[in-house]
């Protein structure tokens, strides 16, 4: 089975006072409904809005006929048309590039950089979310459709392909690859036209290339631009293309002669969009980057388009990424979350022009239709007062165009023209001076606020959030709301005040991308984090295990998924009913038919002595199931050894089997953070990470333990058992594991000592897991394969043993192991797989419609969630260890080293400096009485000090801190150790008896951090995450 792509989940915060109604980042897509009068609109925020518009500013309208005075009493007395919020979706997980309507403007066809082809259709009756139609492989950059009356649509991306994709979710219908031939990677599609015979594309090759739609085979070439293509217009003849690009021109191509007929240049700065309500492109808009529109009229040129007018209509504050028109009006979108609408300009015969231009547009307009479809006669009664167009407003439309030389500053104009020919070149100051029509927009479709930048605090729980109103807000990731709001600041001024001296493992990352605050887990590090349960503030107070921590990853998964979990626990009950209802059954048939049994008495006896040893192991198969098993190896959990088995169907029996699945999580904790004298075997930890088969790891790990062990049995056989229960598994290297115990040895440590044969049972089960191991290879990688794993030992079970009476496997984590949160409900929860141009979301919904989904989440989750949630085991990964070295202060106290002068140590990364000073009292002041400690004695925080740089450490303070912030160094840390006083030590009047293995590795009998036993005194982290080395 191909391996998968990897899998991450993602959830998004809700923002404080969001409301639906308006872009929390920039616009860019637009496109309008005229039939209906809505404007959609589609953000950088993954949002798509539909705006109602008034129908006065979308229908042709005689009194825009020319430029209105303002200074009019008609345009003082004109009503404000207003735009209305109509609905909203979220329809993408980032950047939407561009929007495009189709089937009679019923679907809105969206395209973004989550790699996704959504169609929404807001009109339907059921207004469902937007349904994916089609895939890239990288960001989604432009999409089009050739009609309203056709049935797809076509994408192209940064993947170097065009697609076509049916509407009604059938799939691809063609792909178009078009790599670059020079250079493959410029072969990105930034630009896109369709109509039903020919459809063209453009990028950062500078090449147009048009293909056959139907075929996908390509029908030829234009060369002539110098930079990015940004936009492309075709005919609905489909003998003319126009295109704009980031060389500052818009180039018109003749399809039938096969070349460029005009380079228009009205433009200074990079051509970013350009739009056209007439089908055969006699009018068009056009906007840079700069900010400027323009309305450019072709109309009657016969062809030779110097003669068009070109309009500077409006200017923005930052560049246009999209405009688009609709009788009079037009809509512009920019880096800003509000959309403006401005009053268009109409170029009919009519218009004012000034003196220098007149001659020039007259002979254009005796050549132009007067029945023109465009044109719009003069109304009824007295007209609008109308004033000029003002001069500077009119742009060249080419460098071969004629134009005024000079205009004066009071505005006379000069009626004197001039045309460049060839090289030449112009020095006229007056012509770069451009003053649109409109200062102002008609109307601001106001946006809302989103993030913009964020930093993530030290402790990795906090991050402060800048938004593009100005205000800084801190949030709690885990809880999944804001703390607190700092109003209108530098985000940098506020960090300082909030952050704390910690140094966490990065455990997520964050992207603001959208305008939300996204927290991102990647399966390689999302458990790598955790922090002190004593250290958090806690909505319901919960009973902890001394220096107990929480890993961060899994606590914020098992409340994201917390509905999934009750679902799955649902569904699971429900089939083990329906297994035991059949073997009661089966039982009840056998009490009520005796007669059967009786009647072939020997069979039964013949029968069982062939499947005596299937049947034995069947019956001693419960021991070793991962609740009973790992109850042994945990003194000290709330319940004991068979506590997990009770009444099998009833909720209690359930709470059973999760509390003892819990001990086993305790158990790894206890191994990784707390006193090895509860828990002190590695193995311990194996089958909470190994999910695959929860009951088997331990087997296979003990037959390992014998192998690397084999040479020194007999010298652990001669130990004292309690160092034998002591000493340390975690797996430093081979040299470390001749003193670790396996098999047996390892279940004598338990609070019950009863079952003696479990180690036979255990190989057993290692045999049969190994025997099964091919079939386990056929279970789903994903979050359904984990079901079909839990339903398969419960078909082994009942093959073994059918009498046995079938218990639930699935055992998510306990409060106390995460505590409970109550996140918001509308959290979205996200489930991506990665690409190679990004990722593709596979699934979206909220904490609260999480449980409803489950079906869809089983088959696009990801097998590693499945693990985690309902058997509460996390991938294993080998912990990160930090070294040090341990000095008396000014040798006034004993120094714990021996003659050979090796005093460097080990540690978790989060180990605490309180656990290393009890690591020295245990040498340098250990115990009368090991066995009978005093309860009354002094903590040996209480009386120790720890210095790092002649700086005095926290006792809480962990090594991964005191290494980042103190230490601040990448060699062995320092740390000198002293008395405060209270308690008066006395130097030794004898070393330490030590002992050297083999391997040249120092060993003492007394020292976990040495020999990996644990101290009678109970200070047995450090035997587990403190170890010498050589």
């Amino acid at each position: 089975m191909a391996k998968k792509a990897r899998q991450r989940i993602s959830y998004v915060l809700e923002l404080p006072n969001s409301s639906p109604g308006g872009h929390r980042l920039g616009v860019n897509g637009l496109a309008v409904d005229r039939d209906n009068a809505i404007l959609y609109s589609g953000g950088r925020d993954g949002i798509v809005c539909a705006w109602d518009v008034h129908p006065d500013c979308i229908a042709p309208s005689p009194s825009h006929s020319a430029v209105v005075d303002t200074s009019s009493s008609h345009a003082n007395a004109r009503p404000k048309q207003t735009t209305r919020f109509r609905s909203q979706t979220q329809a993408h997980t980032h950047w939407i590039n561009d929007l495009a309507l189709a089937q009679q403007h019923s679907a809105v066809v969206s395209a973004s950089s989550d790699l996704l082809v959504k169609v929404w259709r807001p009109h339907g009756s059921d207004a469902k979310e937007p349904a994916t139609i089609g895939q890239h492989a990288d960001y989604v950059k432009c999409v089009a459709t050739p009609s309203q009356s056709t049935n797809w649509v076509a994408s192209g991306g940064l993947d170097r392909k065009i697609y076509l994709w049916d509407l009604s979710g059938a799939g691809k219908r063609l792909e178009i690859d078009v790599s670059g031939e020079e250079v493959r990677e410029k072969g990105s599609v930034y630009a896109l036209a369709v109509n039903h015979s020919m459809l063209a594309s453009g990028g950062p090759e500078s090449v147009v290339r048009l293909w056959d739609p139907k075929t996908g085979k390509r029908i030829t070439k234009f060369v002539g631009h110098t930079d990015n293509i940004r936009a492309i217009l075709v005919n609905s003849s489909g003998d003319m293309v126009m295109t704009a690009s980031s060389d500052q021109t818009v180039k018109v191509w003749s399809v039938t002669a096969g070349r460029c007929m005009h380079t228009l240049t009205m433009h200074n700065d990079s051509v970013w969009s350009l739009f056209a309500e007439d089908p055969e492109l006699g009018v068009f808009y056009s906007s840079d980057r700069s900010g400027l529109v323009v309305k450019t009229d072709v109309r009657g040129t016969l062809g030779d388009l110097d003669d068009g007018l070109s309009l500077a209509v409006a200017q923005e504050h930052d560049g246009v990424s999209k405009v688009v028109a609709c009788g009079n009006s037009l809509w512009t979108a920019t880096s800003r979350s509000s959309i403006n609408r401005w009053q268009s300009v109409d170029t009919n015969a009519d218009i004012q022009l000034p003196g220098g231009f007149r001659p020039q547009r007259a002979s254009v307009v005796s050549t132009r239709s007067r029945e023109s479809t465009f044109q719009s006669g003069s109304p009824a009664g007295s007209p609008t007062p109308k004033r000029e167009i003002p001069a500077k407003s009119i742009l060249r439309i080419s460098n071969t165009a004629s134009f005024p030389l000079a205009l004066s500053r009071d505005g006379a104009e000069s009626v004197a023209t001039h045309t460049r020919k060839g090289s030449e070149i112009i020095a006229d100051p007056a012509a770069n001076v451009v003053e649109p029509i409109h200062h102002l927009p008609e109307e601001t479709i106001e946006g809302q606020f989103g993030l913009v930048k964020h930093r993530l605090l030290n402790d990795r729980r906090r991050v402060l959030t800048l938004d593009t109103a100005g205000d800084v807000v801190l949030w709690d990731l885990i809880k999944c709301k804001p703390i607190k709001s700092f109003g209108k600041r530098h985000l940098e001024d506020v960090e300082p005040e909030v952050n704390t001296l910690e140094a966490v493992a990065p455990w997520c990352s964050i992207d603001t991308s959208s305008g939300n605050l996204t927290v991102v887990l990647e399966p390689f590090n999302c458990f790598d984090a955790e922090a002190y349960a004593d250290e958090l503030t806690l909505e319901e107070p919960v009973e902890f295990r001394e220096d107990q921590r929480i890993n961060l990853g899994k606590w914020i998964l098992r409340y994201l998924f917390a509905n999934l979990i009750d679902e799955e626990i649902r569904r699971d009950e429900a089939h083990r009913h329906k297994l035991n209802e059949a073997l009661q059954k089966r039982a009840a048939v056998g009490r009520t038919n005796p007669g059967l049994s009786i009647s072939i008495p020997p069979l039964p006896g013949g029968f069982d002595s062939q499947v005596a040893t299937p049947r034995a192991n069947g019956s001693r198969f419960p021991p070793a199931t991962p609740g009973f098993a790992i109850g042994l190896a945990t003194p000290g959990s709330p319940m004991g050894p068979g506590a997990d088995f009770g009444t099998p169907l009833s909720p209690l029996g359930r709470f059973s089997s999760q509390v003892s699945n819990s001990n086993r999580q305790s158990a790894e904790q206890v191994d990784y953070f707390s006193d090895a004298i509860h828990s002190p075997d590695a193995d311990a930890n194996k089958p909470a990470q190994t999910p695959a088969a929860v009951a088997e790891p331990r087997p296979s790990e003990d037959k390992a333990g014998k192998t690397s062990t084999e040479n020194g049995k007999e010298n652990e056989k001669e130990k004292d058992k309690d160092k034998e229960v002591k000493s340390p598994s975690t797996p430093f290297g081979k040299k470390f594991r001749m003193n670790m115990s396996f098999g047996g040895k390892k279940l004598g440590r338990s609070a019950s000592n009863a079952v003696v044969d479990k180690p036979a049972v255990v190989d057993e089960r290692a045999e049969e897991s190994e025997s099964s191991s091919n079939h386990e290879k056929e279970f789903a990688d994903s979050f359904h394969g984990v079901i079909q794993k839990i339903h398969n030992e419960y078909e082994k079970q009942l093959t073994e043993n059918p009498d046995m009476v079938v218990e639930t496997r699935i055992c998510p984590s306990l409060p106390n192991d995460t505590p409970v949160l109550k996140l918001p409900k509308g959290t979205k929860v996200i489930i991506q797989e990665e690409t190679s141009g990004g990722s593709a979301e596979l699934y979206r919904g909220t904490v609260e419609s999480v449980g409803a989904d489950v079906d869809i989440i089983e088959q696009k989750g990801p097998q590693w969630l499945g693990e985690v949630l309902l058997l509460n085991a996390i991938p294993p990964k080998d912990p990160v260890k930090v070294s040090f070295v341990l000095y008396p202060w000014q040798d006034t106290l004993p120094a714990i080293t021996v003659a050979d002068g090796n005093n460097r140590l080990n540690a978790n990364r989060m180990l605490r400096v309180k656990k290393i000073l009890a690591y020295v009292a245990e040498r340098i002041d250990p115990p009368a009485d090991p066995e009978n400690p005093d309860p009354d004695a002094m903590k040996p925080e209480e009386y120790l000090e720890l210095y790092c740089n002649e700086q005095l450490l926290p006792n809480t303070m962990s090594l991964a801190t005191l290494r980042a912030h103190i230490w601040k160094g990448g060699n062995d840390i320092v740390l000198h150790y002293k008395a405060n006083g209270k308690k008066e030590i006395l130097f030794p009047t004898a070393p330490s008896p030590s002992v050297t293995d083999g391997g040249g590795q120092r060993q003492s009998q007394d020292s976990p951090s040495q020999s990996g036993t644990a101290a009678a005194s109970g200070q047995g982290q450090i035997s587990q995450a403190v170890a010498a080395t050589a």
